[in-house]
């Protein structure tokens, strides 16, 4: 059954599973997963005026305005899906980012219920990413430790090779994870001071870390 006004973020850093958890929440609590890059890319391509913004911003490779973000996400917060509520993904990333959201959903009579952050040790997520492997044929997704390929190397579909991509190498991902932290430190500090965080363990498994979400957020209501 659908909950009514669940405004919710979902905070982890790369490989934590919040992709998962959200698939999973959308399904039960028919509320909208919103990515600002899906919607980003979204405005760029149906021409509109708001579009062509971030497109000359993402030409000039510039960061696109916080306030301008807002705007995109605020515009798509007025479809007839997101009445009961959204799961914010990706956005905010910064505390300026955050105080800008807040300020736009105060204006629109909105609030958020809850701010919902995965934890994951670095070494975990170290483990997790590195050890992804895909194939160069079919682009098909394993991993060494949960999701081995039959025969080490080759692909169970299309027997291609299997290969490490740059963005998994451990050098990028310790520094992807710097960035987050860095970044998300503060972020957690400014929701844990509006008392709207919850921290769940993203080590565990799967399903466990689902029901510790759900729990949450039917608290909200």
């Amino acid at each position: 059954m659908s909950k009514r006004n669940l405004n919710l973020i979902f905070l982890g850093p790369p490989g934590a599973g919040k992709g998962t958890q959200a698939k999973m929440i959308v399904d039960k609590y028919s509320i909208p997963q919103l990515s600002t890059g899906d919607l980003m890319r979204a405005a760029v391509s149906s021409g509109s005026p708001i579009g062509d913004k971030v497109k000359g911003y993402m030409a000039a490779g510039a960061l696109v305005p916080d306030d301008l973000v807002v705007d995109i996400l605020l515009d798509r917060l007025s479809g007839d899906d997101c009445r009961d509520g959204f799961i914010l993904d990706g956005f905010p990333r910064t505390v300026g980012q955050a105080e800008s959201l807040e300020k736009a959903l105060v204006k629109r009579g909105m609030q958020l219920s809850g701010v919902v952050a995965m934890i994951v040790p670095d070494a975990a997520l170290l483990t997790r990413l590195t050890a992804r492997r895909i194939c160069r044929e079919c682009s098909a997704s394993y991993h060494l430790e949960f999701l081995k390929p039959k025969v080490e190397g080759k692909c169970d579909r299309c027997q291609g090779e299997l290969y490490q991509r740059k963005d998994d190498s451990e050098e990028v991902i310790l520094n992807r994870l710097k960035v987050y932290h860095d970044q998300t430190s503060p972020l957690i500090d400014f929701y844990q001071k509006q008392k709207k965080l919850y921290t769940v363990d993203g080590n565990k498994k799967i399903e466990m870390i689902f029901s510790e979400i759900c729990d949450i957020i039917d608290s909200l209501n």
